[in-house]
């Protein structure tokens, strides 16, 4: 007879209270943000918004860091998310490149977003600290997995190896041997490069346009992302070269005679 598989335990009436108070705290500390600022955000003014203590609010999340670190988990968490519905909505038109449809629903959750956004890639807050592989750093990974799949997927060894990017040093090349797997070490020197590289052109002009700086061009700010991103597209593209090609070590190892010209049959 096949084995029963076990029943999946009921969370008790106190676990379901609490997880709904917890939740409640989060969303209204999530409303606070949104309404004054990461910088502005007040213990006192969350517990107040929900008629209770400071010291009620400390039953449920014993310190300041703790809460932070549940609305910070929670922002990149629905980041997350708003990349991988938009990622799935597109799956029918793959005329569309993966690369584009993440960089628009990035920008349009930041634009419509900009206090949370701020709570993320914002000044950090004073006397906080994430917690080190704690439920920040996994949600961090999360949305890196999925620019990575957006720019990589598909691309092979072979094709990292060819890359056409200038020469790495041997620290840097040694510094990604070192990397976990979650921390960017699956992917060859060359690939983590390129990552960087493309996360720091996405990235940098939603930070510009969030912050203010591009404000001075207006409705145009949406169309001059969109053609940085399809430049950073191609880009890649140019970069990682078809499959069957040599590795660009192999290619200089054959010797001057072929950068001088093509050799005789």
């Amino acid at each position: 007879m096949p084995s029963e598989e076990p029943a999946t335990a009921i969370p008790s009436l106190r676990q379901r209270r609490r997880a709904a108070a917890v939740q409640e705290i989060v969303n209204a500390g999530e409303q606070h943000i949104t309404e004054h600022g990461p910088g502005a955000l007040s213990l006192r003014a969350i517990a107040q918004s929900l008629g209770m203590t400071v010291q009620a609010l400390y039953h449920y999340f014993p310190s300041r860091d703790a809460l932070v670190t549940a609305l910070i988990t929670k922002a990149y968490e629905d980041l997350a998310d708003a990349l991988e519905e938009a990622v799935a909505s597109a799956e029918d038109d793959p005329a569309v490149p993966r690369l584009m449809v993440v960089a628009e629903s990035y920008r349009r959750w930041a634009v419509e977003h900009p206090e949370l956004f701020q709570l993320l890639y914002g000044a950090p807050l004073r006397h906080y600290a994430a917690p080190a592989e704690g439920p920040t750093t996994q949600a961090v990974r999360r949305i890196s997995g999925l620019f990575e799949r957006a720019l990589f997927d598909g691309y092979t060894a072979e094709q990292f190896a060819a890359a056409d990017m200038p020469e790495l040093s041997a620290d840097f090349r040694k510094f990604t041997e070192g990397l976990t797997p979650d921390g960017r070490g699956e992917l060859p020197a060359s690939a983590t490069a390129l990552f960087l590289g493309a996360w720091g052109r996405m990235h940098g002009l939603v930070s510009l346009e969030v912050f203010g700086h591009t404000s001075f061009i207006g409705v145009h700010q949406a169309e001059i992302f969109r053609v940085e991103m399809q430049s950073l597209y191609q880009d890649i593209r140019k970069r990682l070269p078809a499959t069957g090609q040599p590795p660009k070590d192999a290619v200089d190892k054959r010797g001057t005679r072929d950068r001088q010209g093509p050799a005789s049959p």
